[in-house]
């Protein structure tokens, strides 16, 4: 579990360092805006596109092989990002780092059922996990500034290695290897869904800088759901199809999906939005304002160690209502926050709120999502729940930012925060409308 989830941690450490080196990234390979948006969603895209590819893989060949490939692939990628001289090298490494991560993510999850397969054993392994992604953001949030400050941009793909490397040898000498199971790669139906999630992913996340009128956000979408079109058609008529859509007669994973989804956005959208917003509407410093994000990062490192305690106490059919009203209490406070400048107590109970929210909320819904993953398809399941908070995450962040553009009144492109605060307390009103369907209340 150790080994899991350092893996887990460099993979979130990784992502959280980059977003905060970007604009010395940018100054140090003398980057456009284009480039620099393609160093996020080179890695981005990729990753939502293949982690269910990386889910069926672990489940045909082991997780524990896939895994091993996996990161060290990541590692190799990650070298490759700290010694570019170039955008076109950085985009292309980066890319690697995106696949790579498909691979690892849903290998160690399906790992990590494997090792606790009673529900209780997974709710309280999922609260581990939960509270390691937290724990990789607040990291990040210290080591990406001070990394770049003193020792460049380079540092923060340095600075994972040593974390991979040591998360595969205890994985390499504490996991037993497993044969190579008898099955078939479902190549039509492994193109078409990657395809169609790579193609919405891009579009969407593509849609606040080009427009939603562009050809690239529109023709994204379009392919996007053709694809995904294709790809019901094609399982239908498959032998040995990648997603048998008998899954998605299971009322709790797709329960749990759809919220996974809408959580996924809104985790996405706030990281976005809450650094313009502290820093135009409140008069923050970037130093201010990462300081007073640390709360919110550390109370979802809370939530997610909790998760497991609630699941126990009230089961896990209620203990997921009850995290997504946590976080809708959160986010319509901060929606309707009356603070004018600087940081309030006011603010650090809006952020209280969220960051428990979304870690008892991410852990819940991971946990009804995977619980009764059978042999075989621990990857599968956790590839698809990946999936689905992944590109959540870049349709939230892509309609949220796109209404709050809309409705602003200002002239020079700015965003009216309170409504994309507001639209991401809509989209947690429909998860917890979805959550208390009777489906997912039936069995604890």
């Amino acid at each position: 579990m150790a080994g899991l989830a350092i893996a887990m941690f460099l993979v979130i450490l990784d992502s959280a360092m980059v977003n905060l080196a970007g604009p010395t990234i940018r100054a140090g390979l003398a980057l456009t805006d284009i480039q620099m948006t393609l160093v996020i969603d080179s890695y981005l895209v990729p990753l939502a596109g293949l982690l269910l590819l990386g889910g069926r893989l672990a489940d045909l060949l082991g997780g524990r092989r896939v895994f091993l490939t996996g990161t060290g692939a990541y590692l190799l990628a990650s070298v490759a990002c700290a010694v570019a001289t170039s955008g076109e090298v950085l985009i292309a490494a980066r890319i690697g780092q995106g696949i790579s991560a498909a691979l690892v993510i849903p290998a160690a999850l399906s790992l990590v059922l494997a090792l606790y397969p009673s529900r209780g054993e997974r709710t309280r392994a999922m609260g581990i996990w939960g509270a390691v992604a937290g724990a990789g953001s607040v990291v990040g949030v210290f080591l990406g500034g001070s990394l770049t400050e003193a020792l460049g941009w380079e540092a923060v793909f340095w600075a994972p290695v040593p974390f991979g490397v040591l998360g595969a040898v205890i994985v390499w000498r504490s996991v037993p290897s497993v044969p190579v199971r008898s099955g078939h790669f479902d190549a039509f139906g492994t193109v078409t869904i990657t395809a169609g999630i790579s193609a919405l992913a891009l579009g969407m996340i593509s849609a606040p800088e080009a427009g939603w009128g562009s050809p690239l956000t529109l023709g994204g979408i379009a392919a996007g759901v053709a694809f995904l079109v294709a790809f019901v058609v094609v399982e239908r008529r498959s032998a040995h199809p990648l997603v048998p859509l008998g899954v998605f007669g299971r009322k709790p994973v797709v329960v749990a999906n759809l919220v996974m989804l809408l959580v996924g956005g809104t985790l996405t959208s706030l990281f976005f939005l809450l650094p313009p917003y502290q820093a135009e509407v409140l008069g923050m410093s970037p130093l201010e304002t990462g300081m007073s994000q640390l709360p919110l990062a550390a109370m979802i490192i809370v939530g997610s160690v909790l998760a497991p305690l609630l699941a126990k106490l009230v089961g896990l059919a209620r203990a997921l209502p009850v995290a997504l009203a946590v976080l809708l209490a959160g986010l319509l406070w901060l929606a309707f926050d009356l603070t004018s400048s600087g940081f309030s107590a006011s603010l650090l109970g809006a952020f209280v709120l969220i960051g428990g929210g979304l870690g008892l909320s991410a852990v819940n819904a991971t946990a009804m999502s995977v619980r009764d993953a059978t042999e075989g398809e621990a990857g599968l399941l956790s590839g698809l729940v990946s999936a689905a908070q992944q590109l959540g995450g870049a349709v939230g962040l892509a309609g949220l930012v796109g209404i709050a553009a809309i409705s602003t009144t200002a002239t020079d492109g700015g965003i009216d925060f309170t409504t994309a605060f507001l639209g991401a307390a809509a989209g947690i009103i429909v998860a917890l409308a979805l959550s208390l369907l009777p489906s997912t209340r039936t069995r604890r």
